[in-house]
């Protein structure tokens, strides 16, 4: 999610409620403008689109419901949060339908508020990146995917509303909640895995980078992510200090070192080792080499040759892009190379070779 500063209207005609609701967001550095009434929210999101509304079904002049059809056709990308005070429980799966994240029943805490604000924005960001990628003509075959992204915000938002409202006494119910909320961000995250290795060339911003210094953010990502397993695995960092930089884009090389660590940490259930090695490749200073070798648990020399084909996992709850993706940064965008050695029952090493100081579609290299 993108830092505090976004736009956030608030569609009330209870002017102390209006108010409270502003000091508490803009205690978060959030932008908030009003509206009284029906009419003004329709102006104010044609004058100054919001990034989120949050709207009061009570109006004086027109039904929420009726505002929330028009902010829509305006524009579909605002994210729109229900609140209300007056029994809206019933309408809340039909508002859903019609577009709204949430819905939230006064009297509101300060939290739960927060807590619907920061999700309806985030659900709005994937929104909206997923529809960045429909002009492009090579994902023809992945739009199945990006149709699933609206079905999973809509599950995603209904279940937040029962959580908010269930018996968290009641173990079974809990229980079948945190599996759905595991089960919906298992099938977001492979969208988005889908999405990213079909990501068009030429995108996102081009910088230098160092090495040594996304490899270290990587490895302090992964160690929380795995923070139990992090316990039993000793990380070797073998960092040539000094070495050139290159030109890459920043978040696209570091996904790229992510998918191998984290394929690493997954590789080592009861612990291990990872040592990872970066250094000027021997005879060639214009490229730079890095080495991933854990002591995991291997992978069958008969799937050795199929670990970049897009889909093809020996996990269970793969998906079989993080290699793919890895390799269509590494030596499609960047021109390196990227190369598997492994042994069953005793671990794998990830081998990359990048070129210093070369730039995005330049087929020429840099001097010396």
């Amino acid at each position: 999610m993108r830092p505090n500063g976004r736009k956030i209207l608030v569609v009330d005609d209870n002017l102390e409620y209006v108010d409270m609701v502003r000091r508490l967001l803009e205690s978060r550095d959030f932008q908030v403008s009003i509206a009284t009434n029906g009419k003004a929210a329709v102006e104010k999101v044609l004058s100054d689109i919001p990034e989120l509304v949050l709207l009061d079904l009570k109006l004086p002049d027109i039904p929420g419901e009726e505002v929330l059809n028009r902010i829509k056709e305006i524009d579909k990308d605002v994210a729109v949060v229900v609140v209300t005070g007056f029994g809206g429980e019933e309408v809340a799966v039909d508002l859903m339908r019609r577009g709204a994240l949430d819905f939230l029943s006064k009297p509101i805490e300060n939290e739960v508020l927060f807590g619907a604000v920061k999700n309806a924005l985030k659900i709005r960001d994937a929104q909206t990146e997923g529809r960045q990628y429909e002009k492009y003509p090579s994902l023809d075959r992945f739009f199945p995917f990006l149709e699933v992204r609206n079905p999973l915000h809509a599950i995603s938002g209904a279940l937040a509303i029962i959580q908010r409202r269930s018996d968290s006494k009641d173990d079974l119910l809990s229980q079948s909640i945190k599996i759905i909320n595991e089960e919906v961000q298992h099938l977001n995250e492979f969208v988005q895995e889908c999405l990213n290795f079909v990501r068009p060339p030429n995108s996102g911003r081009f910088v230098e980078v160092e090495i040594n210094e996304v490899t270290s953010v990587v490895i302090n990502i992964v160690s929380h992510m795995y923070e139990s397993e992090s316990k039993e695995i000793k990380i070797v960092k073998e960092l040539e200090p000094g070495l050139p930089k290159i030109y890459a884009n920043y978040e696209e090389i570091k996904q790229a070192f992510l998918n191998i660590v984290k394929n690493a940490f997954e590789a080592m259930p009861e612990g291990g080792m990872l040592t990872i090695k970066a250094c000027r490749q021997p005879g060639s200073p214009r490229h730079i080499e890095l080495v991933f070798i854990d002591t995991g648990v291997g992978i069958k020399q008969k799937n050795l040759e199929s670990l970049f084909n897009p889909f093809f996992t020996t996990k269970l709850r793969g998906t079989g892009l993080g290699l793919a993706i890895c390799r269509r940064i590494i030596a499609e965008r960047y021109h390196g190379k990227i190369h598997i050695e492994s042994e069953e029952n005793k671990g794998t090493a990830v081998k990359i070779e990048i070129p210093v100081g070369r730039r995005l579609g330049d087929n020429t290299r840099s001097e010396e």
